[in-house]
């Protein structure tokens, strides 16, 4: 989908900016097939079959603070995976101020549930599926992978979800989180959405976690991502990290598309041993 044909969101930051230019830059050319899950046009999915597909699938959600972005923005990251003969798909979703949470988590949910009935179509395969994302795509992940809430609903084993790859990923609204303000897409402050939305409280899974993070990211999201480590190895999860040397925050998702990166690499080997 042209990024000119999606509905209005809110302007990109002058900060983003850069970002959402390279990105796309460095997506054009890749081939995928999409489709949609639901009536607007941010409800669509793009899938890049594996050069020899190995049948591991990666469902990989993009960030932009909950407020903008698009699925186009990760395509720069199929070739990395697909070379290695992992399937990859972007989930786009609905965002703020136009829905509120939990509403675009429930997409990222419908989404996973719609590629995991089309993904055998491109050599994917169903129970080897993992989920991922950079920045508020690796929150809304992290938290799909994490509960258990959501699997019956949708007719699918409580097990869908393989394991998790979040790249500079969010994991707590609390109070003392280190965050500089309350996010909107969590809605009004008596919403009271600060721990429903919090990956780190709500671990009732602990599927293995792959999770990564850049040298200069942002401080929050490092001490957020030893906390939901060791929170996640307290209840028995499996968890291995990544330290991306040099890269801030928009580099660790650079960092993730690399075709000789140690990420891509490190990545497709811990989701084939964990499928085994």
């Amino acid at each position: 989908m042209k990024i000119e044909d999606y509905p209005p969101q809110e302007p990109i930051s002058d900060f983003a900016m850069p970002y959402h230019e390279e990105v796309l830059r460095r997506g054009a050319g890749v081939t995928f097939e999409e489709f949609r899950y639901g009536d607007n046009g941010y409800q669509s999915v793009l899938i890049s079959a594996a050069d020899t597909p190995s049948g591991e699938v990666l469902a990989f959600v993009h960030g932009g603070g909950w407020t903008t972005g698009y699925k186009e923005w990760m395509a720069f990251m199929a070739p990395a995976l697909t070379d290695k003969g992992i399937t990859f798909a972007s989930i786009g979703y609905r965002m703020a101020p136009q829905t509120e949470f939990p509403d675009g988590y429930h997409d990222v949910v419908d989404g996973f549930v719609a590629l995991r009935a089309r993904v055998a179509d491109v050599g994917g395969d169903p129970e080897k599926m993992f989920v991922g994302g950079h920045s508020a795509g690796g929150h809304y992940s992290s938290l799909m992978a994490v509960t258990d809430n959501w699997q019956a609903s949708r007719g699918l084993p409580i097990d869908a979800v393989k394991g998790c790859l979040p790249v500079s990923g969010v994991y707590d609204f609390r109070p003392g989180n280190g965050m500089s303000g309350r996010p909107r897409f969590l809605g009004p402050e008596d919403a009271g959405t600060e721990v429903s939305a919090s990956p780190i409280a709500n671990i009732a899974r602990t599927p293995p976690f792959f999770m990564a993070w850049g040298s200069e990211d942002f401080p929050h999201l490092r001490t957020q991502g030893d906390a939901m480590a060791a929170a996640l190895q307290a209840k028995g999860g499996a968890v291995e990290t990544m330290v991306l040397p040099g890269c801030d925050h928009f580099g660790a998702s650079y960092a993730a598309g690399e075709i000789d990166g140690d990420w891509p690499r490190r990545a497709a080997s811990w989701m084939k041993a964990v499928s085994q």
